[in-house]
């Protein structure tokens, strides 16, 4: 395609949406969804690893979590200011610098003799994965239009959704076949050969545009964003050393920081600078910021069920690594085949495809919730199989669905930075499940003789709140939509078939 600026929103003209547009397009789009799949399956997949890690280099159990933490620390760091670093200098050389560092790092991370080498590893390939997350749908916003864009991120919203309920089962694959206190360091391995073929693939497939107009980037921004995160994701990473504990006062920095932020953008932006995060994706976008806020509520609940779930199955039933994960496959089986779905609907149903999904969601992890808790439990796991992958058909039409919504009417200008803060979101959310709900999982086995159906009941059961929460938003944001198409549609207009069966 030319270059970014004729790239149009997701309203074209849909006669128009493939005229000019790269004629490789899907293919490149196979290319970062490789490689996104790899950065996100890395958040979940070590977690089945850690025991043989800490065995094979004699760690301490706070060392060892920060192979796990440090890389999702380092991960939501950088991924606005890498967003609107691709914005500025070029989507495509962002996210080749980014994949060639990531391999290198894992390929250190396999190799690493000692705990402080792996984790330093982690560290800088959590950075490189947050570098890359932003430009997959930076990209897909920058090559395609119309229609094209849902069904892309259709796939998109399945890569994040299987990405992240299968790293259990793929981690106790690659630990089963390669078996002894070496395995694990499979784990990274295993990005190496994949991520070299995307990297190849990425330099012949991905479209090169014109560098436009060199930008200052906004280093106080940058400053006062990235201190802001860190500071709270800081004690929810260390939530298991009695991080909350010990350091809830960042909390309160952390968020006189990000309020610090948001008032130093809004002085850029009217000062006619170029601010890191443009105020206007908040307070001009239609529904940036209902959807980024339904995307932080979400993974609150959908990031931290699975700890509480591999927690049980382990712990609780004796369960290996793979058999617990794949307990959990109903989930992502189900997310993957409505993914695929979801994109072609998002533009005849709106945002109650979303509001459906996330119905779907709280019942089938309530039903798997009840049939864990009260049935036999020689029966329990099956017969909250068909709830899960209900709530895995619900979760399909909430993920890839709500990127579309939330970001379909952001300029390409700004679609890195707009994906980098949505994915901060996710992020963010993802941090406090993954800290509350294994936490609540090991007060109620404290405090309740060690019943470990009732700790996961009470655990997944508080996880269903968070989203009911973004249930209550999409509801809003869904009924409000329909009143603008109501208010904007002349009377004997908005009686018409036509847009009726768009109601």
């Amino acid at each position: 395609m030319g270059t970014e600026t004729k790239a149009g929103g997701q309203g074209d003209n849909p006669a128009d949406a493939t005229q000019g547009a790269d004629p490789r397009r899907w293919k490149a789009l196979w290319v970062t969804l490789v490689a996104g799949f790899m950065s996100l399956l890395d958040v979940t997949i070590v977690a089945v690893a850690l025991p043989s890690m800490q065995r094979a280099l004699h760690a301490s159990a706070p060392a060892i979590q920060w192979v796990v933490s440090g890389y999702a620390l380092a991960f939501a760091l950088v991924l606005v200011t890498a967003g609107r670093v691709g914005d500025a200098i070029g989507r495509r050389r962002v996210f080749l610098l980014a994949l060639t560092a990531f391999v290198v790092c894992s390929a250190a991370a396999g190799a690493a003799p000692t705990i402080d080498l792996l984790v330093a590893a982690r560290l800088a390939q959590g950075l490189a994965a947050g570098c890359l997350a932003p430009q997959n749908s930076a990209l897909i916003q920058q090559m395609f239009r119309g229609a094209e864009r849902g069904r892309a991120f259709g796939l998109f919203g399945a890569t994040v959704g299987v990405s992240s309920a299968v790293g259990p089962v793929v981690g106790g694959l690659i630990l089963m076949l390669a078996d002894g206190p070496q395995g694990w360091r499979w784990i990274f391995y295993v990005n190496v050969p994949v991520g070299a073929l995307a990297l190849v693939l990425g330099l012949r497939l991905l479209p090169k545009v014109a560098p436009g107009r060199r930008e200052r980037l906004d280093l106080p921004g940058v400053a006062l964003l990235g201190c802001g995160v860190l500071a709270l994701m800081l004690p929810l990473v260390l939530a298991e050393a009695g991080g909350v504990r010990r350091l809830w006062w960042l909390f309160l920095v952390g968020a006189a920081l990000l309020a610090a932020f948001a008032r130093w953008e809004r002085r850029v932006a009217a000062r006619g600078g170029q601010p890191l995060l443009d105020p206007e994706l908040v307070t001009a976008t239609r529904g940036y910021a209902a959807g980024a806020a339904i995307a932080a509520l979400y993974f609150v609940g959908f990031s931290g069920v699975w700890l509480v779930f591999a927690l049980y199955f382990q712990n609780g039933e004796g369960f290996s690594p793979l058999r617990s994960g794949l307990a959990v496959t109903p989930f992502a089986l189900g997310s993957a085949l409505a993914a695929l779905v979801a994109g072609r609907l998002v533009e005849r149903l709106g945002r109650l495809l979303t509001v459906c999904g996330l119905a779907a969601v709280a019942v089938g992890l309530g039903g798997a919730v009840l049939s864990l808790r009260l049935a036999p439990a020689d029966l329990a796991v099956w017969l909250a199989a068909p709830a899960l992958f209900v709530g895995g058909l619900g979760s399909g039409c909430v993920i890839s669905p709500n990127v579309t919504m939330t970001l379909r009417d952001v300029p390409v200008r700004m679609a890195g930075a707009a994906g980098g803060a949505l994915q901060t979101g996710q992020r963010l959310g993802g941090a406090v499940g993954t800290a509350a709900l294994p936490g609540l999982f090991y007060l109620v086995l404290s405090a309740d003789a060690h019943d470990y159906r009732s700790a996961v009941a009470v655990a997944v059961g508080c996880g269903i709140a968070p989203v009911l929460g973004a249930l209550a938003l999409a509801v809003h944001d869904w009924l409000r939509d329909r009143r603008a198409r109501r208010e904007a549609c002349p009377p004997e207009v908005s009686h018409s078939p036509v847009h009726a069966s768009q109601g």
